[in-house]
């Protein structure tokens, strides 16, 4: 039994430890080396040191070691007493935890259950992985449950585009519900058994286009979603459980998800409390119909420990290039007859920009093309000059933090007027490397060298960098890579099979990249000091890495693994191989 005193002692430690727990900075330096303190430390803090850790803070860019108390970074420093025998048993190096400021959580981990149709060059590389993908998946392709699968390019099948009567590989095939995204997920390509489901004759839909028996672009893609079946909340439960650990892998901690329905939004707060939710979410809430307005279904969420936010929406300007969909000022360079696509008049996104604003959400438009891009600054423009009366375009933006997601080809006028108002741009580095054996062609040279892909020429609006998986990889590294070279992170190359870099003037630092994957997405979700950043009060949020990323070459930055992923405080992923303690 222990003794009254040795009560008496450890009382007055936990009661000193809770002082200084809650105001440690009148206390700290006359406690710092006493008994009490270091007892408190073990008691409420834990100690991580590394062999360097990059902070991302203007108080101490370079540390080796930080404590974390209650999910958050408490302390960072240099750890100038350590012996060197301690430091050179130290392993990885640290960098503040990653964030993707584009993608779609719940699709993603719907595409890890379907066929992965990326990459394939041919209708029997399609068709072969889809009799592949059934073999293993007997439930797939029922009136229930449909056989999916996302990746397909119709200029890989010779120019054309698919038909319903392609998915008829055999007997079999010939009684499945398919339907398959095109890979940049504007387009769905179904079978004839879906087909039969649809109303006759099939009704027009402003802002979409059928453009083949069986497949439908843009808003035209409604007209199916009519009839999918609804997935259960437990196939939609793990998805998002299999992308979080994906997303963890490659060491992102924190995601915009770009586009999240009502109900998902409520599944989402509901599974972001349990131990199984290790990525934040910072997401857009997404109407059931397409580009109105639905205040009444959502409701801005901010969890206390930080897993999940919700005060933005995401409206829809038009579709997307390779599909000829981006809506340009002028006609397409290889398709005269067409300007692509507006989902949405410039009087009614004007409109449901200046309600969700009046409404306290930050709006955030999806712009592909040049036409776009000047209707959603349009918007933006007026709903500032309503929202604060007295301050200046820039000022009001700077509280509101409106985006445009993609900012993908805008013309010279309208970034310069994105630089005067301080519009957000979400950039994907690795769509340029994708589309750059294409671009050109639909857009001409001039456009493409004063519109298009633009990255240098943004960096002073902080730009949010992100992947849009599951459009393409989740990889972070293979982002960073593509905004620092320009070239694919697949080859290595660029559109013309060089090294140079494509339009290599709009390449960025490695500087630059890191931000746009870390402190940029910070700001553009008002978290800015909370995420990002390894320092005082932020999220325990970090990962680790074999070596410090600016001593590699700029080849091995495509390759990099993450050792460590860690939420919180908590390590949520480990790469496979002996276990090592960090000192």
């Amino acid at each position: 039994m222990p003794s009254f005193g040795w009560l008496i002692t450890l009382s007055v430690v936990v009661l000193l430890g809770s002082v200084v727990y809650q105001n440690p900075q009148p206390l700290i330096k006359p406690i710092t080396n006493s008994l009490a303190y270091k007892v408190f430390e073990q008691l409420f803090e834990s100690t991580h040191c590394y062999v360097t850790v990059k902070t991302n803070s203007a108080g101490l860019p370079q540390a080796e070691c930080f404590s974390v108390a209650d999910g958050k970074f408490r302390r960072v420093f240099l750890d100038e007493t350590s012996y060197d025998i301690v430091k050179e048993r130290r392993k990885g190096h640290v960098i503040p935890g990653l964030w993707d400021g584009h993608g779609h959580l719940s699709q993603f981990g719907e595409s890890l259950d379907s066929v992965d149709l990326f990459g394939t060059k041919s209708m029997d590389e399609v068709k072969k992985r889809l009799v592949e993908y059934k073999a293993g998946h007997e439930e797939a392709g029922t009136s229930e449950q449909w056989l999916r699968g996302v990746g397909w390019d119709q200029a890989n099948f010779k120019g054309k585009w698919p038909v319903a009567k392609d998915l008829e590989i055999d007997g079999h095939f010939k009684d499945l519900y398919i339907m398959l995204d095109r890979v940049d997920v504007h387009c769905i390509w179904v079978s004839e058994k879906v087909l039969s489901l649809l109303p006759s004759p099939l009704p027009e839909v402003p802002g979409g286009e059928i453009v083949a028996k069986g497949v439908f672009c843009d808003n035209a893609m409604d007209i199916v979603m009519k009839y999918y079946p609804k997935p259960s909340k437990e196939r939609r439960t793990k998805w998002i459980q299999d992308a979080m650990f994906e997303l963890n892998k490659h060491g992102i901690v924190g995601m915009h998800d770009a586009g999240v329905f009502p109900s998902e939004l409520k599944l989402y707060e509901e599974l972001s409390t349990s131990d199984a939710w290790t990525v934040r979410v910072y997401a857009m809430a997404e109407c059931e119909t397409r580009n109105t307005f639905c205040a009444e279904d959502v409701t801005k969420i901010s969890t206390p420990d930080g897993n999940f936010h919700m005060q933005s929406v995401k409206l829809f300007a038009d579709g997307a290039l390779g599909s000829w969909g981006s809506a340009m000022i002028e006609p397409y360079s290889d398709k005269k007859s067409s300007s692509g696509t507006l989902l949405v008049n410039a009087t009614t996104l004007s409109k449901i920009t200046h309600d969700w604003a009046h409404a306290g959400y930050q709006v955030n438009i999806h712009a592909i093309g040049d036409l776009a891009a000047r209707l959603a600054i349009d918007a933006f423009e007026e709903a500032l000059k309503t929202l604060c009366p007295g301050s200046t375009l820039r000022e009001c933006q700077a509280k509101h933090r409106f985006r445009i997601e993609h900012a993908q080809i805008i013309h010279p006028g309208d970034q310069q007027r994105m630089k005067e108002m301080g519009i957000v741009p979400s950039i994907q580095p690795t769509h340029a490397t994708s589309d750059m054996h294409y671009a050109e062609t639909k857009l001409g040279k001039r456009r493409t060298s004063e519109e298009a892909y633009r990255m240098r020429s943004l960096l002073p609006l902080k730009p949010v960098f992100g992947s849009d998986f599951p459009v393409e990889p989740v990889d972070v590294f293979e982002g960073i890579y593509a905004a620092v070279t320009r070239r694919s992170p697949k080859t290595g190359l660029d559109g013309d099979g060089k090294t140079k870099g494509w339009y290599d003037d709009e390449t960025v630092t490695l500087e630059d990249a890191l931000e746009g994957f870390t402190v940029n997405p910070a700001y553009a979700a008002f978290l800015e000091g909370k995420a990002g950043v390894i320092e005082e009060g932020a999220y325990a949020d970090w990962i680790v890495l074999d070596e410090p990323l600016e001593t590699l070459d700029t080849e091995s930055l495509r390759s990099v693994k993450v050792k460590e992923t860690w939420v919180g405080g908590k390590l949520v992923y480990r790469r496979a191989g002996p276990m090592e303690a960090p000192w």
